[in-house]
């Protein structure tokens, strides 16, 4: 009698690297995606809590990397680069199918060179903005990874001019937010009326951003308080880390009595219900866009870190909304110009223009058909492709 055959094929493995709250949100729809396709799949690498909740093994903790600035990483980078280094030798011995760094390209690039060298397939998930400053970066890139999936459609051609593998799979927060946002419903749901002001507040989603950021949104609610008495403000929390240095904030007495509402996540909920949002440059600015949220977007850093970036900036806008419809759409108030009653009256300015309002509705609509695609299903069949794992095998 001849013995069972028993295959001794590993499962596929991919490796992912998050280093922040965005980026475990693109990197948990990627791995859905890829699970729905592969079932036995297995991820290591380093994540949030939503890849974690998709099956992520941790090798080390995504918060560790979540800094920003010059100024800021410099004070870090000994821990960011042990961390680093633990990674490349982590998967050098684990041997992944594939590694794809999500967004975060000062760290994913490097630990992807590396990869790349030993033999492992690399992706990049998010494209730096090469589009907007340090343009002589894509050279370098097409050198360090396979391919780089692109978010927005400027992008790709830029790599595939350089002679690299790259391809816009849209943004899949235009895929899972609706075409028409439902004020009245996200109102309803959060049990709001309809005839309350409501502002949502979003400093970001890194604790060294809630340090520069959050007082100064805070010193803007208080503000806009004085003007409209009944208001109150939302606060979606990205992280345990953020919600406990928001707290400690808000506890200052120069806050007591403000009458904000820390939100577990629920970004979306909390910009569609809003009247107007205050938001942080960054990914949460195109998230208020498909949300069809008027917003002023404000962004405070090191005076090091400003002076370095100010240069090396080739468009004339910052916030992706402006970049993305190459108009002013909605006010940028940055660096000096980021002043609590600047911000209070550009707020009120919209809360005040609902012509304005209407208009501007209108351009993130036409924003949102542009980036809409199935975009985890084309970057997972991307990954899978790369790893050269075949979507139908038997599992």
């Amino acid at each position: 009698m001849t013995a069972p055959h028993v295959s001794t094929r590993r499962p596929p493995t991919i490796a992912l690297c998050a280093g922040e709250a965005s980026g475990d949100l693109l990197g948990a729809h990627l791995m859905a995606a890829i699970k729905a396709r592969r079932p036995d799949v297995r991820f290591v690498g380093i994540g949030g809590p939503r890849m974690s909740a998709q099956g992520m093994e941790n090798l080390y903790e995504q918060e560790k990397l979540a800094v920003r600035g010059f100024a800021e990483v410099v004070k870090r980078l000994p821990e960011i680069l042990k961390i680093r280094t633990g990674l490349v030798r982590d998967l050098k011995r684990i041997r992944p199918d594939v590694f794809v760094g999500i967004d975060a390209p000062d760290f994913n690039l490097g630990v992807a060179e590396k990869l790349k060298k030993a033999g492992i397939a690399t992706v990049h998930y998010v494209s730096p903005s090469v589009w907007a400053w340090r343009r002589e970066r894509v050279k370098t890139i097409v050198h360090q990874v396979n391919k780089v999936l692109c978010l927005f459609p400027m992008e790709a051609e830029l790599y595939q001019q350089a002679g690299g593998q790259a391809a816009f799979v849209g943004h899949p927060m235009a895929q899972v937010l609706p075409l028409d946002a439902d004020q009245k419903a996200a109102r309803l749901k959060m049990k709001i009326d309809l005839w309350e002001t409501v502002f949502a507040l979003m400093p970001g989603s890194r604790v060294s951003e809630i340090d520069y950021m959050a007082p100064l949104f805070f010193r803007t609610a208080k503000l806009l308080l004085k003007r409209y008495p009944s208001a109150r403000f939302l606060l979606p929390v990205a992280t345990a880390a953020t919600r406990k240095r928001l707290l400690e904030i808000l506890a200052d007495d120069e806050f007591t009595g403000l009458p904000v509402q820390l939100m577990s996540a629920h970004a979306d909920l909390a910009c569609t219900a809003a009247d107007v949002v205050l938001v942080t440059s960054g990914t949460a600015t195109l998230e208020v866009a498909l949300c069809k949220r008027p917003m002023v977007i404000s962004y405070k850093i090191s005076p090091l870190t400003y002076a370095y970036v100010k240069r090396k900036i080739k468009v004339p806008h910052v916030g992706l909304p402006n970049i993305l419809l190459n108009k002013g759409a909605v006010p940028e108030l940055l660096q000096r110009r980021a002043k609590p009653k600047k911000l209070a009256a550009a707020v009120a300015e919209w809360y005040e223009s609902p012509q304005d309002v209407a208009a501007l509705q209108q351009d993130f609509h036409d924003l949102h058909l542009l980036l809409k695609k199935d975009t985890a299903a084309l970057a997972a069949q991307a990954v899978l492709a790369e790893a050269g794992v075949a979507e139908t095998e038997a599992v």
